[in-house]
C-alpha cells in the first residue's frame, strides 16, 4: 500500500513540471503553407516587369482574385511543432499588365539589413 501511495504522489509531482509534461505530448510536425517569398526574391522585382517575369522571379501566385485580375496575393504560414505561428503577405500590383507596386509585410529594402 505505500508503495502504490509513494507511485501515486510521484506521478502527479511529475505531471506538473513542465519538462515531464512535454515528454507526454505527442509530436508535432512543422507545417507550411504558401509561397515563401523571400526579401532577396522582393528585391529583384523592379517596376514595369511583365507578368511572365515576376512569375519567374517569384513562382505562381498562392491567390489570384477572379474580381481584380491585376492582383496577386503570395500568402506564406509556418506553423512549427513547438512555437509561435509565422505569417507573411505580399501582394502584387499590376497595371496595364506591368508592375505597379507590392504591398505586404515583405519589402526589398531589408534584404542587405539581414
Amino acid at each position: 500500500m505505500r508503495t502504490l501511495l509513494t507511485s501515486t504522489f510521484l506521478v502527479a509531482a511529475l505531471a506538473g513540471c513542465s519538462t515531464a509534461s512535454d515528454f507526454f505530448k505527442p509530436y508535432r510536425i512543422d507545417v507550411r503553407q504558401g509561397n515563401f517569398v523571400s526579401q532577396d526574391m522582393v528585391a529583384q522585382l523592379k517596376p514595369g516587369m511583365s507578368r511572365e517575369q515576376v512569375r519567374f522571379v517569384l513562382g505562381a501566385p498562392l491567390l489570384v482574385d477572379v474580381f481584380h485580375s491585376d492582383r496577386w496575393d503570395y500568402v506564406y504560414r509556418f506553423q512549427p511543432g513547438k512555437g509561435r505561428l509565422q505569417e507573411r503577405r505580399l501582394t502584387v500590383i499590376f497595371e496595364n499588365g506591368s508592375l505597379a507596386r507590392l504591398e505586404g509585410d515583405v519589402r526589398a529594402d531589408e534584404a542587405g539589413a539581414q
